[in-house]
């Protein structure tokens, strides 16, 4: 299985709705490693690494977000691998 790298800034309304905490569960529940971090911009941005069906499914659940998300855009772009053993919020 291939892995890949892939850097995700998710726009909408994703702050103060536990957006990187739903994010950090599913990702790790998805066996990647990575990051997630809110902007100064009101977006939430992250990396995702792992193998390619499972960032791929995991760009796909970010359109949705956790429930009181409302995610008006997803931005992908190749990312290096973060180097890190799990998936962790960042402040």
């Amino acid at each position: 299985m291939k892995t890949i790298s892939r850097a995700v800034r998710i726009m909408g309304h994703v702050q103060g709705v536990a957006y990187r905490a739903w994010t950090q569960s599913r990702a790790t529940r998805e066996g990647l490693t990575g990051w997630v971090r809110n902007e100064g911009d009101g977006s939430v941005s992250a990396v995702f690494c792992g193998p390619e069906d499972r960032v791929e499914a995991m760009i796909t659940a970010c359109h949705e977000g956790p429930g009181a998300a409302q995610v008006r855009d997803v931005q992908v772009s190749k990312a290096e691998p973060p180097g890190l053993d799990g998936f962790e919020i960042r402040r």
